[in-house]
């Protein structure tokens, strides 16, 4: 029997939205949530910009022990993983546990709270050599990312497949791909899939500046992150989570669950050329796109919206431009493409699967949202970008890329219930 993966819940925590509908109503009217950082002094920064989540724990049914045990990470990933369990309807015992499974991605894991720590057990940076005495009983938990996933089955009794995928800046687009796979091939009928990062924190900020990724337009953080604009010049960092729940679609079907999307079609490659650095003709990610289309059986024509990555910086603007033209070809020119980091920031390995959740809205809605801040489009960058306000667009077909420190490149296409076989 074909099996195939389909997303029936989402849950979300991004910056200045807490909720899948606090999410779309960001994106939709183009709202920007990138500001100061607040949570630390940034004056010794060069940036000191980001897109920081109006969290509470508390407010969103964490206790006392969880806020206390679970790095802020950890904490994205528990709360929206319980409002995309909520979102499809799945009732407590409706799934045998040990078929379902979790897949979350993170790229810096527990940053925050290991930067606390160590200034606990090193008194602020003074002492070489630290003295464990006075580390948190949770310590072993920051240093192994896998606990962010752990935590999320316990949460949700996930006693299948459990994993976590840290590649960097595509993790979000990984882990659900690596999910959805786990679905195909029968080793579970239900995953919680997605992914979370809390990487602001002056470790994250103080490496960003050194090799001058991040914005230093500190005197406008509402309108800093600019991607596919003339005058960009680094992206905003932010912070911030996505889970689904994935389930066989047959499954989904015959319990009257709500379809968002089907996972039609993933792909990831490497460029196996530089840890940061770029080749400007997009060979890598082109190569993602075509796999992931051709395994979703879609041509190039079919794509009604492309999801970019969209950072910011000049070298990802050029290599992204490039490879749509690469994959898709004329339709490259046609189709909408926009950056939702052009509001929220990049939260690293979370962005993806916000990126995912974006497009899964935005074909429930037949909306494109827009790239903000796209006042003066690069030349370099000529297709359309979709400036400033949101589409009306009918979209059933969407193609979101992701592209990765250490020379990853991912590509999904995901495909809305009305295209799919009855």
């Amino acid at each position: 029997m074909n099996r195939s993966a389909a997303i029936t819940g989402i849950g979300v925590v991004a910056p200045d939205a807490i909720g899948k509908k606090r999410f779309w109503d960001l994106l939709s009217t183009g709202r920007t949530a990138t500001r100061t950082i607040s949570s630390f002094d940034p004056a010794p920064f060069r940036s000191q910009i980001a897109a920081e989540c109006n969290f509470e724990p508390q407010r969103e049914g964490l206790t006392p022990q969880q806020i206390r045990r679970m790095d802020r990470a950890t904490q994205f990933a528990v709360v929206s993983a319980r409002e995309s369990v909520q979102d499809s309807g799945l009732l407590p015992g409706a799934v045998d546990p040990a078929r379902t499974g979790v897949v979350i991605g993170s790229a810096v894991g527990c940053t925050m709270s290991l930067e606390d720590e160590y200034k606990v057990v090193s008194d602020g940076g003074r002492l070489w050599l630290v003295d464990p005495r006075y580390a948190v009983a949770h310590l072993f938990d920051y240093f192994v990312p896998s606990s962010i996933a752990a935590e999320v089955a316990w949460d949700v009794d996930a006693q299948g497949p459990v994993s976590l995928v840290s590649t960097g800046c595509t993790s979000g687009l990984d882990a659900v791909g690596r999910a959805a796979d786990l679905i195909r091939d029968g080793a579970a009928d239900v995953m919680i899939a997605g992914a979370t990062d809390a990487p602001i924190s002056p470790i994250t900020v103080a490496c960003f500046d050194a090799i001058k990724a991040t914005t230093p337009r500190n005197d406008e953080p509402a309108t800093a992150s600019r991607p596919f604009d003339r005058s960009r010049n680094g992206f905003v960092l932010g912070e911030g989570c996505a889970v689904f729940v994935l389930e066989e679609l047959n499954h989904a079907r015959a319990r009257g669950a709500h379809v968002y999307a089907e996972l039609s079609g993933f792909a990831t490659r490497s460029n196996a050329f530089h840890m940061t650095g770029l080749r400007p003709d997009g060979a890598e990610m082109a190569e993602a796109i075509r796999v992931a289309l051709g395994r979703a059986g879609v041509a190039p024509t079919a794509i009604d919206y492309v999801n970019a990555h969209g950072s910011g910086t000049r070298q990802n603007d050029r290599h992204e431009t490039a490879a749509f033209k690469r994959s898709l070809g004329a339709h490259a020119y046609e189709v909408p493409v926009s950056s939702i980091k052009s509001m929220i920031g990049h939260s690293l390995g979370a962005i993806g699967s916000l990126e995912i959740a974006a497009c899964v809205l935005a074909m429930q809605n037949n909306l494109v949202p827009p790239t903000a801040n796209l006042h003066e489009p690069d030349p370099e960058c000529d297709l359309d970008y979709v400036p400033l306000k949101a589409r009306e667009h009918r979209v059933d077909t969407v193609l979101s890329v992701g592209s990765g420190f250490g020379g990853f490149q991912s590509a999904m296409v995901l495909t809305s219930p009305d295209r799919m076989e009855p």
